[in-house]
């Protein structure tokens, strides 16, 4: 017998997108698009676009009305787009800071800040450390003096302050600053960026809430800093997305296997939180109305203990309509929470608009909403197990989505993200609770919080073990078009392979085409990779804006490093493609950062003898992080002098200079001095001689010429990133081949100077620059030197 036309048997389920309820979804594209056409050209483009909005929504409520809910919000919208939108576009358009700040004028500003400050890092040089030496506060103004006037403004600003009196400052803060104006970005609501000199001038009390959550964000540090240095940097990014303390290197890594979401709260933090929550509530029988208040509570406090950032308000707004949703009894889709959350927000906050953080986080719940759930019943269709299909569909489903967004914004393409998140996966919702545990109860019970960090500790640790393994994978980021051409490029590559891979034919033709270049070019890359060359004796280290060298030995997997760069993981990298695992020697030529940052990446996985100093000890910072690393590794820590010859089989060092030291309380003075007291070195190698000059410049350079020294080598290793401050005849007296200069791309020293190329080339020497040529080998060839280039060099230093 059949069922009846109206029984369950018969009934055919819904599509998938009116399964989503997508009502809501025009009106939080129309409110999108409109604001972003507004900061991205003018305000009247909020005027029009609202109009058309409204007028759309009117036209859709008499036409058809079964879409009066969506109708109304395009009405209300509109309205609200061509009048208040509107009226703020134009106001910070036309704020008089806006047009001082094009004139650099000085100003004192009287502002609240409306965010935590956000630590800008860079690498190390000369006698500054590594690490973050300013931090950036957004504020709102409410009251200004432009060059000794008053000025009318309440517009929004960017401070950019000395990260030292400035980076306890909290949100809700009243402070006076002064500084010099400069012009914001482009596309936003901020009117100018403020250089702030000095301290915060007469702050205000920030409210209670935030000092109660910052007291617990320092609880969280002081719980961590019992484990290693690198999962206690990460675990509260992974907690309340402070990465404050992650170290530059892991922060890489996570870029680069598509890992850096984990550090950034997210619907995911606020999903696992209110879902462990919910889970304990329901096994205590709680009804749902006081489980929705009480998960509604625990995510008012997590905003709050995370910070007003674009990304969590949106997932907080959208995870307050679902608990309202479940607390009227009304389990609706995540869809028409996600278009609320958006449209909500971008009213609230038209800046919203333009914030990549927000855009990527809007899509990559919008890629789990409607992509993952089919891509995961598709693949249990044809026998994939249900809880790894969904492993795998979830990471593929957002990688999709957000790649073009990220390609626009990094210039790059991690090709390995989908695996690295779902190894990643299985451990973040444990890490995160066990570390919001820790920040809850820590402040009461020291005991149960330091428990619950190391409980969180594994987790951490494999985090930071699949994004290192990701990022070194042969091929993991591609590189791309920056901007929003690259961005346009991805999503139509995107669309297309999409759509193509729909029809059977061109999906069987593109599966035998990357089953072709997974058995032709992966092995070419992995079993037979073209660098490093086969009998290399040196090789010239892409480090960035900073030295770090490597001689070989007659022994495979042995060699001696002279400088390690100005932060680690670049060094460390080098050394692994070129397959090092044995460090008899470390020499650090002198003590400025950007040749001992990287020191601490050298031990890590290989056994090093001993490292080597000249005799200089300044700056006192940089001498004393040498002896506690050399000490804390266990390791003697050695001076090399003059005259000195050190031997291992196919590798002799020789030692020139420094032939004149300078006092320490001088040097500590002038950077120069410094340089001028670095080791030099001349290496005997397979490809000749090889002159290690440091950062030697003028006076130590005519010491050597003076001492008598024969300075004659085949290679040269520029000295002072091929300052100009090298002498001619040096030059001459050194004669060499080949001359390779260390220095980072788009460097703001005008590294190597083109007197110093010039001279060179007179000589007939070869010039090499990691800039360009990336890592660089020098190998034998007929008894004298050729040159190998890797040709991947790094990018711009982080400024």
């Amino acid at each position: 017998m059949s069922a009846g036309p109206g029984t369950p048997e018969t009934r055919q389920p819904l599509p998938w997108w009116r399964a989503q309820d997508p009502r809501l979804v025009p009106a939080a594209l129309a409110v999108w698009g409109v604001t972003l056409a507004a900061l991205l050209g003018t305000w009247w483009a909020a005027v029009a676009g609202g109009a058309v909005t409204a007028l759309a929504g009117a036209v859709v409520c008499w036409r058809r009305p079964s879409w009066r809910a969506s109708a109304g919000a395009l009405l209300v919208l509109g309205l609200a787009l061509a009048g208040p939108t509107a009226l703020r576009v134009r106001d910070a358009e036309q704020d008089p800071l806006r047009a001082a700040a094009a004139h650099g004028a000085p100003a004192v500003l009287r502002v609240v800040l409306t965010e935590r400050p956000k630590p800008v890092r860079s690498a190390g040089y000369a006698d500054r450390q590594a690490g973050a030496r300013s931090v950036v506060l957004p504020a709102e103004v409410t009251s200004a003096q432009v060059a000794g006037r008053p000025a009318e403004s309440t517009g929004r600003v960017l401070l950019l302050a000395p990260v030292t009196p400035w980076s306890g400052m909290l949100p809700g803060q009243a402070v006076t600053v002064s500084g010099q104006l400069g012009p914001a970005r482009g596309a936003e609501l901020t009117v100018a960026v403020l250089s702030v000199r000095g301290p915060p001038g007469d702050p205000g009390t920030a409210p209670w809430w935030q000092r109660a959550a910052e007291s617990l964000r320092a609880g969280l540090h002081r719980l961590c800093a019992s484990l290693p240095e690198e999962p206690a940097g990460l675990l509260p990014g992974l907690v309340v997305g402070d990465t404050s303390a992650l170290p530059p290197r892991v922060e890489h890594e996570f870029v680069a296997a598509g890992m850096s979401h984990l550090t950034a709260v997210s619907g995911g933090n606020l999903a696992i939180v209110c879902g462990a929550v919910l889970l304990l509530l329901r096994v205590l029988r709680i009804g749902p109305r006081a489980s929705a208040i009480a998960a509604g509570l625990c995510l008012a406090g997590f905003l709050v203990l995370a910070g007003p950032e674009p990304s969590v308000l949106r997932a907080g707004v959208m995870g307050a309509v679902g608990l309202l949703a479940l607390a009227l009894g009304r389990r609706g889709s995540a869809l028409p929470a996600l278009a609320f959350a958006v449209y909500a927000l971008v009213i609230w906050d038209p800046a919203m608009a333009v914030d990549f953080g927000f855009a990527l986080s809007v899509l990559a719940t919008a890629g789990l909403v409607l992509l993952a759930p089919r891509w995961a019943d598709a693949m249990v269709r044809r026998g994939v197990p249900a809880g790894y299909a969904e492993g795998l569909a979830v990471p593929l489903a957002a990688f999709v989505v957000t790649a073009p967004v990220l390609a626009g914004m990094a210039g790059s393409v991690s090709l390995v993200s989908v695996l690295t998140n779902v190894l990643a996966a299985p451990v973040v919702a444990p890490a995160t609770v066990f570390g919001v545990l820790a920040t809850v109860v820590g402040p009461w019970w020291p005991g149960a919080g330091n428990v619950l960090v190391h409980l969180a500790d594994p987790e951490a640790r494999w985090l930071i073990l699949v994004a290192r393994h990701g990022a070194r994978a042969p091929g993991a980021v591609l590189d791309w078009p920056g901007g929003w051409w690259g961005g346009l490029l991805a999503a139509g590559l995107l669309a297309v392979l999409v759509v193509t891979l729909r029809l059977r034919r061109i999906r069987v033709l593109v599966t035998v085409v990357l089953a072709v270049v997974l058995l032709v070019f992966v092995p070419v890359r992995v079993l037979a990779p073209a660098w490093p060359p086969d009998s290399w004796a040196m090789v010239e280290c892409d480090v960035g804006q900073g030295d770090a060298l490597v001689l070989a030995t007659a022994e495979r997997g042995r060699a001696v490093v002279v400088d390690t760069g100005p932060e680690p993981g670049p060094v460390d990298e080098c050394l692994r493609r070129l397959d090092v695992d044995r460090v008899p020697l470390i020499v650090l030529s002198h003590l400025h950062a950007d040749h001992l940052g990287g020191l601490v990446s050298v031990f890590e996985g290989r056994t090093v003898g001993a490292v080597a100093v000249g005799p200089g000890r300044a700056p006192g910072w940089a001498w004393r992080q040498v002896a506690e690393e050399a000490g804390r590794q266990g390791v003697p820590l050695l001076e090399l002098t003059i005259g000195q010859r050190l031997e291992w089989p196919g590798l002799s060092l020789e030692v020139l200079g420094p032939r004149y030291v300078p006092a320490r309380s001088a040097a500590e003075q002038d950077g120069t001095m410094v340089n001028n007291s670095s080791v030099v070195l001349r290496a005997g190698t397979p490809a000749g001689r090889v002159l290690l000059t440091g950062d030697v410049e003028l006076a130590a350079q005519a010491d050597l010429l003076a001492g008598g020294a024969d300075l004659r080598a085949e290679v040269l290793k520029v000295p002072h990133h091929g300052s100009r401050y090298s002498l001619p005849d040096f030059l001459a007296a050194v004669a060499p081949r080949v001359a390779m200069a260390s220095v980072g791309a788009g460097n703001r020293y005008g590294h190597p100077s083109k007197s110093t190329v010039d001279a060179l080339i007179a000589l007939g020497a070869l010039v090499t620059r990691t800039d360009i040529d990336g890592d660089t080998a020098v190998v034998p060839d007929g008894g004298g030197p050729a040159v190998s280039r890797r040709g991947e060099p790094r990018g711009p230093p982080r400024r």
